[in-house]
């Protein structure tokens, strides 16, 4: 399940929320990327956020939190990168949701236009329960109860 953060005459550019790979500390993932880890707590669950570029992280993220790096999707959620935002998590400044991410879904320009007329996707509004939503084993069935075909 992919949660399409932005498509326009450029291309389409989305985030898996649905494929779990595991736990990591946040001071490890900070440290991984080679910026500063003092003074964080926690964890977070990661996502294989997509087959491209699995190196670069990504945090999509209630859109109450904007940094430098934040692509405001559609009011209610946003899209952010770099350290930034793992550390504001990490200090407890950071969004009130959160999913991190690892890779992300691209299309060329009209790929993605061209996909859903062939009928190759199925498409539901977002929402924010969704991609945020704790039992993520149900995501996937709770997306398809809300699919309405055309």
């Amino acid at each position: 399940m992919i949660l399409v953060a932005q498509h326009d005459r450029n291309g389409a550019f989305g985030i898996v929320i649905n494929r779990p790979l595991g736990e990591r500390t946040i001071a490890g993932l900070l440290r991984a990327a080679g910026a500063d880890a003092s003074g964080v707590s926690g964890s977070v669950q990661f996502y294989l956020g997509g087959p491209v570029n699995p190196q670069l992280g990504f945090v999509l993220h209630s859109a109450e939190y904007h940094g430098d790096n934040t692509l405001d999707i559609d009011g209610h959620v946003a899209l952010s990168s770099g350290a930034q935002i793992l550390r504001d998590i990490g200090l407890g400044k950071g969004p009130r949701q959160s999913l991190v991410a690892f890779g992300y879904a691209g299309w060329a320009p009209l790929q993605l236009d061209n996909e859903l007329r062939q009928g190759a996707w199925n498409t539901i509004p977002e929402d924010p329960s969704l991609v945020f939503d704790d039992d993520r084993a149900k995501v996937w069935s709770d997306a398809m109860a809300r699919y309405k075909p055309n």
